[in-house]
């Protein structure tokens, strides 16, 4: 866990631990007031969110893909790779796709166990789940916000997807 918080840290994200799913819905009302954001999140269809007590926050819950015009997301990471500081995301309804990179400002809860050490325990992981005939349509792998030095040398972040990447840790 210190190294994958070291690594994303490096790389622009903040990241936060929690000590359950239930705390989940509470820092990210937490992250979005201390941005000074709205208190709106899209959210897929995971069941790991959607159990989450929501109504315990001011926070205004959409559901389903983004069309451009969400500020916040939150998406479910299938895992994290400790040595980058990397989130692993697949596609899906639970967790679609656009939500990884329309919204300005994006957050992420990722469970404590399924932080692996490399990029070959997570991909071991992944055909585990999936099996070796069957994988998910897509993988996106994140590591901090988006960004760009193509122009001047000069780093931009938010070029092709979120300026804020907020990794949120379930510890149980």
């Amino acid at each position: 866990m210190t190294l994958f918080k070291r690594q994303a840290e490096e790389a622009l994200a903040t990241v936060t631990l929690v000590p359950d799913a239930a705390s989940v819905p509470g820092e990210a009302a937490r992250y979005l007031r201390d941005s000074n954001l709205p208190a709106t999140l899209r959210i897929g269809d995971d069941p790991r969110l959607a159990a989450m007590p929501w109504d315990t926050t001011a926070i205004d819950v959409s559901k389903g893909p983004s069309g451009g015009g969400d500020l916040n997301a939150l998406s479910h990471a299938f895992g994290a790779i400790a040595e980058t500081g990397t989130l692993a995301m697949v596609s899906g309804a639970a967790n679609p796709t656009t939500l990884n990179f329309l919204p300005d400002n994006h957050l992420v809860v990722v469970a404590a166990g399924d932080l692996t050490g490399s990029f070959e325990d997570l991909l071991e992981r992944l055909r585990g789940h999936y099996g070796k005939e069957k994988m998910p349509r897509t993988l996106n792998l994140i590591t901090g916000p988006s960004r760009s030095a193509d122009i001047e040398q000069t780093l931009i972040l938010g070029a092709h997807g979120p300026r804020k990447l907020h990794v949120i840790v379930v510890e149980g």
